[in-house]
């Protein structure tokens, strides 16, 4: 098995090339689906979240209220991190058993795991294959948050800033992948990228 980590800021490109090396045969774990799982109704993960910040935080269906948390940890970092400490660990446990689980079914797999924040995480440390970070310079994925997700330039930005620095993607990269042109031409460059995976093999 093969472990490929998948990063690159917000709007970089990387679920498009996570979709791409998915339909060539990848295994593909996707961080934001995992965070989501976490926190899920019924869910420990919920559970240390209600304890921590109130029952305000859940709905009436037993599903995070995600507005009600988002304004409680927004602009306190000391509670952001309490949030972070419960959600990372569950997510950390999550991708282990999504791995352990493609490791069984083909010990040839190639498990890409797409995760925004593995510069910023304990997910730097996981011990990769191959590291691949999707790049645009920052007025294309202003432009695409705007258009695609509704978010003015003003929040674009700031989600941006949030986030780790090219630079600091770049520190850790194997490979870096530009994105910043049209749909096809990332398709293309995640193409050669399964055929050098592949070949690795």
């Amino acid at each position: 098995m093969r472990l490929i980590g998948l990063t690159g800021g917000i709007a970089a490109g990387k679920s498009t090339i996570g979709r791409r090396l998915a339909h060539h045969g990848a295994h593909r774990i996707d961080a934001d689906v995992l965070a989501r799982e976490a926190v899920a109704p019924g869910s420990p993960g919920l559970a240390r979240v209600a304890a921590r910040f109130g029952s305000d935080v859940v709905h009436e269906d037993g599903s995070l209220d995600r507005a009600a948390l988002g304004a409680v940890v927004f602009g306190d970092p000391a509670a952001l991190a309490d949030l972070n400490a419960i959600v990372h660990p569950e997510v950390r446990r999550l991708f282990r058993e999504h791995v352990d689980r493609a490791a069984a079914s083909d010990p040839d797999a190639i498990v890409v795991y797409e995760v925004p924040l593995l510069v910023e995480t304990s997910a730097r440390d996981e011990p990769w294959d191959l590291v691949v970070v999707a790049e645009a310079d920052v007025e294309s994925r202003v432009a695409r948050m705007t258009a695609l997700r509704g978010m003015t330039e003003a929040e674009a930005r700031q989600r941006i800033a949030r986030q780790g620095s090219d630079a600091e993607r770049r520190a850790i990269a194997d490979i870096v992948i530009d994105t910043s042109g049209s749909e096809a031409e990332t398709l293309a460059h995640a193409d050669r990228l399964w055929e050098r995976l592949v070949s690795l093999g």
